[in-house]
Parts: structure tokens; C-alpha cells; sequence
């Protein structure tokens, strides 16, 4: 099986043999999807280049005939010009990516989630799920009988592309956060507290890695996996990563991401 992720800021690609319950390849790269999205509500031409260029270079190694599951995210949801670009996509690479509503996407995290929680032998069944992404954060409570999620469309490039400077992004972000916040209190009022608190995507596993003394050329999943954060080291890794220039942090975080 063959898993494609198109997110606003970064393609993944997975390929997973079903039978010997193993990953055999992985594939990631920044594409910016999202780029200037804020300021246009289009995916521009340069973006749309980008993705064809990194599907292209992973059929290289990967034959996309076989059983092909793409899906594309925040950025298609919100761009005007959506249909037209995943024509284009599919036209040139064979590709075609369906567009999945937020709730979806926060579905198929949870699985996801559950799944490697397991497999560390995580013991509570009950917990908090946030997920970071370019575009969109998913908020997801695990409680022992009910699921409750919501999507934001506020994501690290949104945030990044609306605010054109950090003091301007810190002086905002409470506002912009307000909705999430009213969303927890009201699920926490009629459902009560959940104690563990779980993260996914590139922002928590970033800074995991910095804790664990990762570059993200020597990025090693296997490790970042399971990996506990104090909210005083989240605070401390942002200190950190601000302080670096502008090159150093792309050694830190990868090209793209800083």
C-alpha cells in the first residue's frame, strides 16, 4: 500500500507491505504548498511545480500503479483553485488526491496515533491529541467511551504567512488561539479532564529531536517516538532555536522549515 500525504507546507509519501506488517519506504520534502495562499487563496504555479517535481522524483523509486491512497489537506480545503490543481497533479504524475474535510483528518491521526501508542506500550486509553500542521491544527479528545475533535485552520504557515514579524506573531497568537482555547474549556466543562497530553506532526517531533540531540539530517523516527517534554523544555527549545541564525536552524529543523 502506498500512503501520500499533501500537507501546506511538506509531501510525505509511505509505502507499507500489508502482509509483513513493515514500512519499506518513506519520503519527505517541503513543497509549500500553502505559499502565499493567505495573500492570494490560490495554490500558485510555483508551488504546484514543486509537488509534481517530488512525486516525480519518488516514482524513481516507487511504481504508483500499485495501490495508491493520496489525500490532500488544509491547504486544498481553503485554495479556490483547488480542483484545477489536483487535475494538473494528476495529469502529470497519475496521481490523484482526494480532498478530506478536517474531521477526517483528524480521524486518521487518531488511528495513527493509537497505533504507535501501543506499540510503546503507552498504558492510558484516555488522552489529548494535537496535531500541528502548515495550514490546520486538530485538536482530538480520547476519552474511554467518546471521541470529541474539532479542526483550526491556523497552522505554522498560515501563522508564519499572515504576521510578518515574531513580536507581531506572539502579540497575536492569543487571539488567534481564543477559539481552541473556548473549544477545550467547553469539552473539559460537559466531559472532564483527560491528564496525558499527546503530540504529532513536525513541531513537537522537532523538538524532541533537539532534546535527544537529533540534527534533522540524522533524523531518526524510532528514537523521536515516545519521547516525554516538559512544557518548561518547550519554552527553553524556542529560546534556543531563536537565538540561532538563520543557518543553523535550517541545520537544526531542515530546509524549509525554519
Amino acid at each position: 500500500m502506498i500512503a501520500i500525504d499533501l500537507g501546506s507546507n511538506t509531501l510525505r509519501v509511505l509505502v507499507y507491505d500489508c502482509m509483513k506488517k513493515k514500512q519499506v519506504f518513506a519520503y519527505e520534502k517541503v513543497v509549500k504548498t500553502a505559499d502565499k495562499l493567505a495573500e492570494n487563496g490560490i495554490i500558485n504555479d510555483e508551488a504546484i511545480q514543486r509537488i509534481i517535481v517530488a512525486l516525480k522524483e519518488v516514482q524513481k523509486q516507487v511504481n504508483f500503479s500499485t495501490r495508491v491512497h493520496a489525500v490532500s489537506t488544509q491547504a486544498m480545503r481553503s485554495a479556490s483553485n483547488a480542483k484545477e490543481v489536483l487535475k494538473k497533479i494528476k495529469t502529470k504524475t497519475g496521481v490523484n488526491f482526494n480532498i478530506i474535510l478536517g474531521e477526517e483528518e483528524a480521524r486518521l491521526t487518531l488511528l495513527a496515533v493509537k497505533n504507535r501508542l501501543e506499540k510503546l506500550h503507552y498504558a492510558s486509553s484516555t488522552f489529548v491529541l494535537i496535531d500541528i500542521g502548515g495550514g490546520s491544527t486538530e485538536l482530538i479528545f480520547q476519552y474511554a467511551s467518546k471521541i470529541i475533535s474539532k479542526s483550526f485552520p491556523i497552522g505554522i504557515v498560515t501563522i508564519a504567512q499572515k504576521y510578518n514579524s515574531l513580536d507581531s506573531i506572539q502579540k497575536a497568537l492569543a487571539q488567534e488561539m481564543l477559539a481552541m482555547q473556548m473549544f477545550c474549556a467547553e469539552t473539559y466543562a460537559i466531559n472532564g479532564k483527560l491528564q496525558a497530553f499527546v503530540a504529532t506532526a513536525g513541531t513537537p517531533t522537532t523538538v524532541a529531536a533537539m532534546k535527544l540531540g537529533q540534527e534533522h539530517a540524522c533524523y531518526d523516527a524510532s528514537k523521536i517516538n515516545g519521547t516525554l517534554l516538559e512544557l518548561e523544555e518547550l519554552d527553553f527549545y524556542l529560546e534556543k532555536l531563536l537565538s540561532m541564525s538563520f543557518e543553523k536552524r535550517e541545520q537544526a529543523v531542515g530546509t524549509g522549515r525554519s
